[in-house]
């Protein structure tokens, strides 16, 4: 049985490309080197799409499934164009016991997207988190990569309008 260790060419001739690769070879390849690859992937593109994740499998040697499973595990990582604006509701046992899941509520009802959806003019993405790790000022959101805590639903949909004013 013969193996090929040739490293698998990327989806595109794209530039951004190169900067993966030189995370991964910086990380050490391998499996160790998924999350920073993924971060990697994510910062060039914008979100990870499919081909991008079957690339980072192939040239690390990782099952895509564990690539899936990584890249859809943590909130941090988005599968689809995010919006201009990023919510993200903390819906972990704190937060859920605080009051987390009507915030969610209001903000799936008021702007008409589910969690993981962005709004059609690419303004706001919905995301919800099992855990952000502020519990102690639960209820949490971070917007726009500003945690804020002690949440109730019209103080969180204020914070956005001031962002989006539509």
């Amino acid at each position: 049985m013969r193996f090929d260790f040739t490293k698998p060419a990327p989806p595109s001739e794209d530039k951004r490309w190169k900067v993966v690769g030189a995370a991964m070879r910086r990380a050490g390849g391998g499996s160790s080197a998924l999350i920073e690859t993924l971060h990697a992937l994510q910062d060039a593109f914008g979100y990870l799409e499919t081909d991008g994740l079957k690339y980072v499998s192939a040239s690390l040697r990782v099952p895509y499934s564990r690539v899936f499973g990584v890249a859809t595990f943590y909130h941090h990582f988005q599968l689809r164009p995010a919006g201009r604006h990023r919510c993200v509701v903390c819906t972990g046992t704190a937060c859920h016991i605080k009051g987390g899941a009507p915030i969610l509520k209001a903000l799936e009802a008021r702007y008409g997207l589910a969690p993981g959806e962005t709004s059609a003019d690419g303004q706001l993405s919905l995301l919800s988190a099992r855990c952000i790790g502020a519990c102690s000022m639960a209820p949490v959101a971070v917007v726009d990569e500003e945690v804020l805590g002690r949440l109730d639903a019209e103080t969180l949909v204020r914070r956005i309008e001031e962002l989006n004013p539509s």
